[in-house]
């Protein structure tokens, strides 16, 4: 197949449904080779099914595209390592890693049991750093034997990530870590030809639609669906398509038409009294520096 990310190797996490899905197809679409990573649980994390999966790697071979079925959990430090192997073995390389799998356990803060901060941060963010670390140990490995490098990592964050989400402190504390570690690990794998950025898409999804249902409602026929999983795709392959190579760091915003960068922590006003401050003259301090700053985002579901 031709196009963008023709003979390129990707590997796709949760790409069985929703995004992850929209991703790998729009990927084999535009010439990628695909490896197809999903455990098949249900969004409680219950049960195991190779089934869809297996479907979505059908639909792509049976347009005349490269896919394989892999079931590693990426939040296992060593399943993670296996998922980067099978893309190696399966196609003699990886080019693009895409982090996508999630779970959500979605509950007022004051209500969130030990297990459900652990299951959302597990998935998330470790089930990012995991795959992430394996795939640039392979990556370094070629650059210092003086293979070319052209590599990419597309991470999944979130606008709960980033401005916050009532009802989310989990999931947002995850997915403002994978923000994090999207730009702390472009500064430091540079150097060997790999890319990170990442994604905070709003689409419908399995996670979404029941959270957000009047937001994520479907148009009437004919009418384009802002929420539709495949508007997100195209940006996400052309992150890894090789004409992007100059982008890194980056979190962008994508949503329906839309795509925008997420500005980060700046610096911003200041004042420095060159010397050790005391309690009782810090209050008028920190209003006029509140002041002086524009109001941050408010968190979602919040007003």
């Amino acid at each position: 197949m031709a196009g963008i990310c023709a003979g390129r190797v990707v590997a796709v996490t949760g790409a069985a449904r929703g995004l992850g899905r929209a991703h790998a197809l729009e990927f084999a679409r535009q010439g990628a080779a695909v490896v197809v990573n999903d455990l098949g649980v249900q969004l409680d994390g219950s049960g195991r099914n190779s089934g869809p999966a297996a479907e979505v790697a059908a639909e792509i071979c049976a347009t005349g595209g490269k896919a394989v079925v892999d079931g590693a959990d990426v939040s296992d430090w060593e399943q993670a390592r296996e998922l980067v192997q099978r893309a190696v073995d399966t196609f003699g390389r990886l080019d693009v890693l895409v982090n996508n799998a999630g779970v959500v356990r979605d509950r007022m803060f004051v209500n969130l049991s030990e297990q459900e901060w652990d299951d959302v941060v597990r998935v998330h963010l470790k089930g990012h750093a995991a795959t992430m670390r394996h795939a640039a140990e392979h990556w370094r490995q070629q650059a210092k034997s003086g293979q070319d490098v052209d590599a990419r990592i597309i991470n999944t964050c979130s606008g709960a990530g980033l401005q916050g989400s009532i009802g989310q402190s989990n999931y947002a504390a995850a997915k403002a870590g994978i923000a994090a570690l999207t730009i702390n690990t472009a500064a430091e794998l540079a150097r060997y030809g790999i890319t990170v950025n990442a994604i905070a898409p709003s689409a419908r999804t399995r996670m979404t639609e029941d959270v957000f249902a009047d937001a994520m409602s479907r148009p009437e026929d004919g009418e384009f669906d802002a929420m539709a999983p495949e508007n997100v795709a195209p940006l996400v392959a052309w992150l890894g398509s090789a004409e992007s190579a100059d982008i890194t760091g980056r979190v962008f915003e994508v949503e329906g038409g839309l795509v925008r960068i997420a500005t980060g922590w700046r610096h911003g006003a200041a004042h420095d009294a060159g010397r050790r401050w005391s309690a009782n003259e810090l209050g008028p301090v920190v209003r006029d520096l509140v002041q002086r700053e524009p109001e941050p985002e408010p968190v979602y579901g919040s007003k």
